[in-house]
Protein backbone atom coordinates (compact mmCIF):
# COMPACT_ATOMS: atom_id res chain seq x y z
CA UNK A 1 0.00 0.00 0.00
CA UNK A 2 1.30 3.62 -0.85
CA UNK A 3 0.83 5.93 2.17
CA UNK A 4 1.81 9.07 0.11
CA UNK A 5 -0.11 9.73 -2.47
CA UNK A 6 0.03 13.07 -5.00
CA UNK A 7 -2.41 14.15 -7.15
CA UNK A 8 -1.23 16.78 -9.79
CA UNK A 9 -2.93 18.83 -12.36
CA UNK A 10 -2.46 21.80 -13.54
CA UNK A 11 -3.76 24.93 -11.44
CA UNK A 12 -4.51 22.83 -8.12
CA UNK A 13 -8.05 24.52 -7.97
CA UNK A 14 -10.53 22.20 -9.74
CA UNK A 15 -9.72 18.16 -10.57
CA UNK A 16 -6.62 17.62 -8.42
CA UNK A 17 -8.07 19.00 -5.07
CA UNK A 18 -11.43 17.09 -6.10
CA UNK A 19 -9.26 13.74 -6.80
CA UNK A 20 -7.24 14.05 -3.67
CA UNK A 21 -10.33 14.40 -1.23
CA UNK A 22 -12.68 11.79 -3.17
CA UNK A 23 -9.21 9.33 -2.86
CA UNK A 24 -8.90 9.98 0.80
CA UNK A 25 -12.50 9.58 1.25
CA UNK A 26 -12.28 6.39 -0.61
CA UNK A 27 -9.15 4.65 0.97
CA UNK A 28 -10.33 5.65 4.32
CA UNK A 29 -13.63 3.98 3.93
CA UNK A 30 -11.55 1.01 2.60
CA UNK A 31 -9.89 0.51 5.87
CA UNK A 32 -6.76 2.37 4.68
CA UNK A 33 -4.90 5.91 6.70
CA UNK A 34 -3.19 7.71 2.94
CA UNK A 35 -1.80 10.62 3.43
CA UNK A 36 -2.73 12.18 0.10
CA UNK A 37 -1.78 15.56 -0.66
CA UNK A 38 -2.45 17.30 -4.03
CA UNK A 39 -0.86 20.02 -6.40
CA UNK A 40 -0.27 21.82 -9.65
CA UNK A 41 2.16 22.12 -12.37
CA UNK A 42 1.25 25.67 -13.00
CA UNK A 43 -0.40 25.98 -9.79
CA UNK A 44 -2.50 29.64 -8.81
CA UNK A 45 -0.90 29.25 -4.93
CA UNK A 46 -2.87 29.81 -2.33
CA UNK A 47 -6.34 30.18 -4.59
CA UNK A 48 -9.42 27.90 -2.99
CA UNK A 49 -10.73 25.66 -4.71
CA UNK A 50 -13.18 26.48 -7.77
CA UNK A 51 -16.57 27.06 -6.16
CA UNK A 52 -18.06 24.47 -8.61
CA UNK A 53 -15.78 21.75 -7.33
CA UNK A 54 -16.20 23.03 -3.75
CA UNK A 55 -20.13 22.49 -4.78
CA UNK A 56 -19.51 18.85 -6.47
CA UNK A 57 -18.27 18.02 -3.28
CA UNK A 58 -20.69 19.46 -0.97
CA UNK A 59 -23.29 17.21 -2.43
CA UNK A 60 -21.55 14.00 -1.25
CA UNK A 61 -20.66 15.70 2.15
CA UNK A 62 -16.98 16.46 1.75
CA UNK A 63 -15.72 19.49 2.38
CA UNK A 64 -12.83 21.54 0.12
CA UNK A 65 -13.72 25.13 1.55
CA UNK A 66 -10.42 25.03 3.45
CA UNK A 67 -8.19 23.93 0.34
CA UNK A 68 -5.61 26.47 -0.79
CA UNK A 69 -3.25 25.46 -3.99
CA UNK A 70 0.27 24.40 -4.04
CA UNK A 71 2.84 24.18 -6.39
CA UNK A 72 4.16 20.77 -7.29
CA UNK A 73 8.32 21.19 -6.01
CA UNK A 74 10.94 18.91 -5.85
CA UNK A 75 10.16 17.83 -2.05
CA UNK A 76 6.37 17.44 -2.75
CA UNK A 77 7.60 15.03 -5.74
CA UNK A 78 10.06 12.76 -3.38
CA UNK A 79 7.63 12.81 -0.97
CA UNK A 80 4.86 11.18 -2.46
CA UNK A 81 5.55 7.42 -3.26
CA UNK A 82 2.92 7.11 -5.95
CA UNK A 83 1.89 10.53 -8.00
CA UNK A 84 -1.70 10.89 -10.33
CA UNK A 85 -2.06 13.25 -12.71
CA UNK A 86 -4.55 13.78 -14.83
CA UNK A 87 -3.14 14.52 -18.37
CA UNK A 88 -0.07 12.88 -19.78
CA UNK A 89 1.47 16.77 -19.95
CA UNK A 90 1.46 16.72 -16.05
CA UNK A 91 3.75 13.69 -15.80
CA UNK A 92 5.91 15.64 -18.04
CA UNK A 93 6.03 18.90 -16.35
CA UNK A 94 6.96 16.67 -13.26
CA UNK A 95 9.50 15.28 -14.87
CA UNK A 96 10.82 18.47 -15.38
CA UNK A 97 10.47 19.35 -11.89
CA UNK A 98 12.18 16.26 -10.87
CA UNK A 99 13.50 13.59 -12.89
CA UNK A 100 13.26 11.06 -10.23
CA UNK A 101 9.20 11.52 -10.28
CA UNK A 102 8.71 9.43 -13.52
CA UNK A 103 9.19 6.03 -12.08
CA UNK A 104 6.38 6.89 -10.10
CA UNK A 105 4.03 8.99 -11.99
CA UNK A 106 0.62 7.40 -13.32
CA UNK A 107 -2.73 8.51 -15.05
CA UNK A 108 -5.63 8.96 -12.41
CA UNK A 109 -7.20 7.20 -15.57
CA UNK A 110 -4.66 4.17 -16.09
CA UNK A 111 -6.78 1.70 -15.45
CA UNK A 112 -9.22 3.27 -18.12
CA UNK A 113 -7.28 4.64 -20.77
CA UNK A 114 -8.57 8.11 -20.22
CA UNK A 115 -7.58 11.58 -19.35
CA UNK A 116 -9.48 14.41 -16.85
CA UNK A 117 -10.21 16.79 -18.90
CA UNK A 118 -9.72 20.40 -17.34
CA UNK A 119 -13.32 21.14 -16.52
CA UNK A 120 -12.05 25.16 -15.59
CA UNK A 121 -14.37 27.78 -16.80
CA UNK A 122 -16.31 25.60 -18.42
CA UNK A 123 -20.35 24.73 -18.30
CA UNK A 124 -21.96 21.71 -15.52
CA UNK A 125 -21.83 19.03 -17.88
CA UNK A 126 -18.15 19.51 -18.11
CA UNK A 127 -17.43 19.21 -14.45
CA UNK A 128 -19.90 15.98 -14.25
CA UNK A 129 -17.94 14.43 -16.67
CA UNK A 130 -15.22 15.58 -14.97
CA UNK A 131 -15.93 13.87 -11.79
CA UNK A 132 -17.03 10.88 -13.37
CA UNK A 133 -13.62 10.44 -14.76
CA UNK A 134 -12.35 11.11 -11.28
CA UNK A 135 -14.54 8.44 -9.56
CA UNK A 136 -13.70 5.63 -12.09
CA UNK A 137 -9.97 6.30 -11.81
CA UNK A 138 -10.23 6.54 -7.80
CA UNK A 139 -12.05 2.98 -7.79
CA UNK A 140 -9.77 1.37 -9.97
CA UNK A 141 -6.71 2.47 -8.21
CA UNK A 142 -8.31 2.03 -4.71
CA UNK A 143 -8.74 -1.45 -6.01
CA UNK A 144 -5.32 -2.01 -6.47
CA UNK A 145 -4.13 -0.11 -3.62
Amino acid sequence: MYERILVVCTGNICRSPIAEIVLRDALTRAGKQPDVRSAGVGALVDHPAEDMAIELMQNRGLDLSSHRAKQANVSLCRWAELVLVMEPHHREALGDIDPAVRGKTFLLGHWQKQDVPDPYKRSKAVWDDALQRIDDGVAAWVQRL
